[in-house]
């Protein structure tokens, strides 16, 4: 891996020790190869954006910025190292390198869908990654006919119906007494915050400053026939014989399945008409274009595998016996797909969000794209965030399933095993989400630490995270004839094993001391009786770095920021 030159034990760049240490604990990982080419690439970022600047950089561009959507992840970290990590201009060839690329792929997915391999030693392009093999483009047209279901809305328009719905029904449960308005605003909340990322995206600028398609508005969609609609059910009598409760659960399994309808006639509109796109594949290098896409060939073809299942279970009997088993029998492969699509979401939109702003030619095809007819006016961003999205609601749709369902029925027991899959698959992808950005925030903190003369110590750490962090006044007292206080500004930074003690100037922090967490201690003092400032604590190190106990009085700004750090602190003793 490149190294910046420079002799400066202070200086800023990336030292081949701090190199060694990421790698000892890491090894030789995707994640951490990225996050150190990143951390470089930002470190020259002023020499881009100077480049950019003369070249006339589209950053600066009117039409890319109009188009910006706000796609970039929430993030933990502070504004110091927001300003560092976040730079909307940074050179995507050393921050997307080919190592990342394997983040997209989930065991088994080259041999059963083809998805392209990003480093193949059998075959690879001058970019670092394999050409598209032509069998593979064959199989972007994956064409599917119904029996039974005659309409495939969008699932855009599917999912919000399906919010507006529940939300519905949770008025008339509100209205008969058994739910909180509490609980019901919370799910208000969620319903809008969703009818707001996929029907009305941000809008930066005024809206006749913006060309890109009108945002799409929520439509009262028919997501699929009504089971009781089908005409083989309407003839076979069942609706006379059933009772409310069977027949309600016979309508939520056919919810399951047409909604699985509506969801591959969304991946076919992002696969064929987006992916497939020859225009906008020529504005993006082949690296670009598949960390933008990731694996939803993949994905695609799993969906039509369990919707063509789904189907022959409807047309075994108008009476749906189970979906449970279909879907368990499924669940390997969604998540060799799912997770590590769902994982790489926050460079995916990364991404998109910096090609929105710099590439004007993607821009240009992608609002052509997206004025189709077949995409109903519904943007790009909204079709790949389509796979999250469709495992959260299986998961809804089968633990209503199971609420419908007799408590002695044979299904029982697959419709658990079901939801629990599922549900493991969507705590593992929160788990890895988690990490990723834990070990990301890591290694730009340790970019913006300068330890001098202080013992170093490896910040990256697997386990280590972030728990606390801000600044704090330390009380120093002048011994002299006449005593004086004096306060020294200091920041903190709280690992779940480690606590950093520096001074920060902008950006960077000057390690003073550090101490593991099981060292540290903290105590009450009576400010009033001793004189001190309010807000005033004792912290304790019974063994800093130079093996030595030490103390010091520090001075929170105001009350609560006071009893979080020691509440912090003590935690950790």
């Amino acid at each position: 891996m490149a190294q910046f030159d420079g002799t400066n034990e202070n200086s800023h760049c990336l030292k081949s020790s701090r190199i060694t240490n990421l790698h000892c604990y890491f090894g030789d990982s995707p994640t951490v190869n990225n996050l150190i080419s990143q951390i470089q690439t930002i470190r020259t970022r002023e020499v881009q954006s100077n480049s950019a600047q003369d070249c006339g950089g589209l950053g600066e561009s009117s039409d890319s910025v109009n188009q910006l959507e706000d796609c970039s992840p929430p993030t933990d970290i502070s504004s110091a190292l927001r300003s560092v990590a976040l730079m909307p201009k940074l050179d995507l060839k050393e921050i997307l390198s080919p190592h990342r690329l394997k983040l997209f792929s989930g065991p088994g997915l080259k041999e059963d869908y083809h998805i392209l391999s990003p480093l193949d030693d059998q075959d690879k392009s001058t970019d670092g990654l394999r050409a598209a093999d032509p069998a593979e483009e064959e199989e972007l047209s994956v064409s599917f006919q119904s029996k039974f279901i005659h309409r495939f809305p969008l699932y855009q328009d599917y999912f919000l119906q399906a919010l507006n719905d529940d939300l519905q029904r949770l008025n008339k449960t509100f209205e008969s007494g058994q739910i909180t308005p509490r609980h019901l605003s919370g799910v208000q909340s969620l319903f809008a915050a969703q009818c707001f990322s996929v029907a009305t995206p941000l809008q930066l600028h005024p809206p006749e400053a913006t060309q890109s398609p009108p945002s799409p508005q929520p439509v009262r969609a028919t997501p699929c026939t009504l089971w009781q609609d089908l005409e083989e059910v309407k003839e076979s009598g069942l609706l006379s014989i059933l009772t409310t409760r069977e027949i309600r659960l016979q309508e939520t399994m056919f919810e399951l399945i047409g909604s699985e309808a509506s969801y591959l006639r969304s991946l076919g509109v992002a696969v064929n008409h987006f992916y497939a796109s020859k225009a906008l594949k020529q504005t993006l290098t082949q690296m670009e274009h598949h960390i933008l896409f990731s694996n939803i060939r993949g994905v695609m073809a799993a969906s039509e595998k369990v919707f063509i299942d789904l189907e022959k279970r409807l047309t075994e009997g108008v009476s749906i016996s189970q979906v449970g088993d279909i879907v368990l029998q499924h669940c390997s492969k969604f998540h060799s797909l799912y997770v590590p699509y769902v994982t790489n979401m926050m460079y995916q939109e990364r991404l998109f969000s910096h090609l929105l702003q710099q590439n004007r030619d993607f821009l240009n095809s992608l609002k052509e794209l997206e004025s189709d007819p077949v995409c109903q006016r519904q943007r790009l961003k909204s079709f790949i965030v389509l796979p999250f999205q469709r495992i959260t609601r299986i998961k809804l749709l089968l633990e209503s399933i199971l609420k419908l369902t007799e408590p002695d029925s044979d299904s029982i027991s697959n419709l658990k095993k079901a939801i629990e899959a599922i549900h493991e698959m969507v705590t593992e992808c929160n788990n890895r989400v988690r990490e990723m950005k834990q070990i990301e925030e890591l290694v730009c903190l340790e970019m913006l630490l300068d330890f001098g003369k202080v013992k170093l110590v490896p910040l990256v750490v697997s386990g280590r995270f972030l728990v606390h962090q801000g600044p704090m006044r330390q009380l120093t007292v002048e011994v002299t004839y006449r005593p004086r206080m004096s306060f020294m500004s200091i920041y903190l930074h709280l690992f779940n094993d480690l606590l950093i003690i520096s001074s920060k100037k902008a950006p960077m922090f000057t390690v003073m001391d550090h101490a593991s967490a099981s060292h540290v201690h903290v105590q009450h003092l009576k400010a009033e009786v001793l004189g001190l400032p309010p807000n005033s604590f004792l912290l304790h190190l019974s063994q800093s770095h130079t093996g030595h106990p030490t103390a010091m009085i520090l001075v929170a700004n105001t009350r609560s920021d006071k009893e979080e750090w020691m509440n912090a602190l003590s935690s950790k003793q």
